[in-house]
């Protein structure tokens, strides 16, 4: 799906947009970063390292697991697109409705497909004929969420199956989800995270996989040499060099989502309950998410994420990730006006 996701910001020829559509932090402070970044410019003159290898080592240190069980890719979405090439015409079963690149990315390399709605119960899981089951958890675009202790027992239960779990939206949750250190009880557990989300820097395209020795070894064969910038390199090191630097203040983002999505319900459009900060609505009948979205960004400059393309959801469904509190309150007067 090249041009379906949300963040069109390039599209736009507004001088500044409210941007409701990516699943950001959007209050990251990043002018150190950037200042470290000019002063990290010179290293785009050398090749760099063909693995991202000193990124991975540090990741290994701060995950506390052996290096030779991590991959650093261009942005999580590489991570996808390797799995499903690594483990070409496998089996595999995708809970939706979710990012639509784990079906894209298994069906370039002829997977066969199943379905299973996530409003369903777990219990009813079959896996029994399943090589690979895709869950996003938190779950984009509805952020629906899996408990751990729920997850790790279905990983146990179905041992056959290697689960490929995509928690790039961890950091906006504030509980506890998997580890990366879980891999080393879960031979069958493959986990997918990305440091763009926090960080406010989802142009850098940096993400990493863990999972057992074997089947590291096995998706590298498919990496392509030096697919990982040398500043998106220094960037990640920079990040988890400096964590202090990017502290979120999840409950009270968290608070203003939920404070949002009540107000959102007063004007007769239903939002669904989300685990994280960002969330699901649906309009009324004969309402066009895309409709919306135009009138939003042509007259004030606001960018949602028009939802219909998920697979399950229909013409009604839009995503935001929510934004300042006084930029939250001209997004509602402007949806009462296009109601109206």
């Amino acid at each position: 799906m090249l041009f379906g996701h949300g963040d069109d910001y390039y599209r736009s020829s507004a001088e500044r947009l409210v941007n409701y559509s990516s699943n950001v932090w959007y209050g990251a402070e990043i002018e150190p970063l950037k200042e470290y970044m000019l002063a990290s410019v010179d290293r785009i003159t050398r090749y760099p390292e063909p693995d991202a290898g000193s990124l991975r080592r540090m990741l290994a240190e701060v995950h506390q697991i052996n290096p030779s069980c991590l991959l650093v890719t261009n942005g999580s979405i590489t991570a996808f697109y390797l799995i499903a090439q690594a483990y070409s015409q496998a089996r595999s079963m995708i809970l939706v409705p979710s990012f639509a690149e784990y079906e894209d990315a298994c069906r370039l390399y002829k997977h066969t497909l199943t379905f299973f709605s996530n409003q369903r119960n777990l219990s009813e899981l079959d896996l029994s004929q399943q090589d690979f089951c895709w869950i996003c958890n938190p779950n984009n675009p509805d952020g629906k969420l899996i408990a751990r202790e729920d997850l790790l027992a279905l990983i146990r239960q179905n041992r056959q199956t290697t689960f490929v779990i995509d928690q790039v939206y961890a950091d906006f949750y504030p509980g506890h989800l998997l580890d990366l250190k879980d891999i080393e009880a879960n031979p069958n557990l493959l986990i997918v995270q990305s440091i763009s989300k926090l960080h406010k820097i989802p142009g850098m395209r940096i993400g990493y996989l863990a999972a057992s020795e074997e089947m590291i070894r096995r998706i590298s064969t498919y990496l392509i040499p030096w697919s990982v910038n040398a500043l998106a390199i220094e960037v990640g090191k920079y990040i988890l060099q400096h964590p202090e630097q990017f502290v979120l203040p999840l409950e009270q983002w968290l608070g203003e989502t939920r404070r949002l999505q009540e107000c959102i319900r007063t004007l007769g459009i239903e939002s669904y309950p989300s685990a994280v900060t960002f969330f699901l609505n649906r309009l009324p009948e004969g309402k066009k998410a895309s409709s919306l979205k135009d009138y939003l960004l042509q007259e004030k400059q606001i960018l949602i994420r028009d939802a219909s393309n998920f697979r399950s959801l229909d013409e009604r469904y839009f995503r935001l990730s929510t934004q300042r509190p006084e930029e939250n309150e001209v997004l509602l007067d402007a949806i009462r006006d296009w109601i109206k």
